[in-house]
C-alpha cells in the first residue's frame, strides 16, 4: 500500500453550471457555452498539483433526450477545448440513469448519480486519491451532497446563473463563490490550511 503522502489531492467538478452553463439537459456540442474564468481556474489548479475530475449527471439519457454516445461526444468536446486554454481533465465521469428514466436499460436508481457518491469514489480507486486533501465544487445540492457523504470539502457556486441562490440557501457547504474561478482562488487561499465552515464568499 502506497504511503499517505503518495496519495493525490483532487478537486472534483459538477460539468453543466460550473464548467459551461446549464441550458438544461445539453445534448449538442452546439449548445456548449464555456462559462468565463472556468478554463483560467482549471489551470490553476493543474499548476497547483490537483487532480481535476468532472463528476455529472446525465439523467437525459434515462428521459430520451439524447444518448451515451452525445454525453461523450460534449465530454471529449469539453476536455479538447479546456485543454487548448492548458487546462486539463484528468478524466470525466458521468451518470446516464434515473430512476424515473423512460427507456428501460437506464431507468434505475442508481448509486453513481448525485447526491450519491458513487463517481467519487470510482475516482478514489482510480486516482489513489486522499479525500480529506480533496474538494468537490458544484452549483446544486446535489453536488455538495455528493462531496460530503464522500467525505470531501465542498464549495457550492451561488451565482446568479446557477441552480442555487447564495441568499436563504439550505445548503451546507465549507464555502459559497459565485463562479469557479472565484471559488478555486479561495481553494488557493486555504485549501492547503485551516478551512472556515460554512463561510460566504
Amino acid at each position: 500500500m502506497p504511503e499517505k503522502n503518495a496519495m493525490e489531492k483532487a478537486v472534483f467538478l459538477d460539468r453543466d453550471g460550473v464548467i459551461i452553463e446549464d441550458a438544461g439537459y445539453v445534448g449538442e456540442i452546439e449548445r456548449v457555452k464555456f462559462i468565463p474564468g472556468a478554463g483560467q481556474a482549471i489551470r490553476l489548479l493543474n499548476e497547483n498539483g490537483f487532480k481535476v475530475i468532472i463528476i455529472t449527471n446525465q439523467a437525459g439519457v434515462a428521459r430520451g433526450y439524447f444518448s451515451e454516445e452525445a454525453v461523450e461526444e460534449i465530454n471529449t468536446y469539453v476536455q479538447e477545448t479546456l485543454a487548448k486554454e492548458g487546462a486539463l481533465i484528468d478524466k470525466t465521469y458521468y451518470c446516464p440513469h434515473h430512476k424515473e428514466g423512460v427507456i428501460e436499460e437506464y431507468r434505475k436508481d442508481c448509486y453513481y448519480r448525485k447526491p450519491s457518491p458513487g463517481m467519487i469514489e470510482e475516482a478514489v480507486r482510480d486516482f489513489h486519491i486522499d479525500l480529506k486533501r480533496s474538494f468537490l465544487i458544484g452549483d446544486k445540492g446535489s453536488d455538495i451532497e455528493a462531496g460530503r457523504r464522500a467525505g470531501c470539502k465542498t464549495i457550492l457556486l451561488a451565482g446568479e446563473n446557477t441552480q442555487e441562490s447564495a441568499a436563504g440557501s439550505e445548503v451546507v457547504s465549507d464555502y459559497t463563490a459565485s463562479n469557479l474561478f472565484e471559488a478555486v482562488k479561495w481553494l488557493m487561499k486555504y485549501g492547503a490550511g485551516k478551512v472556515s465552515p460554512h463561510a460566504k464568499g
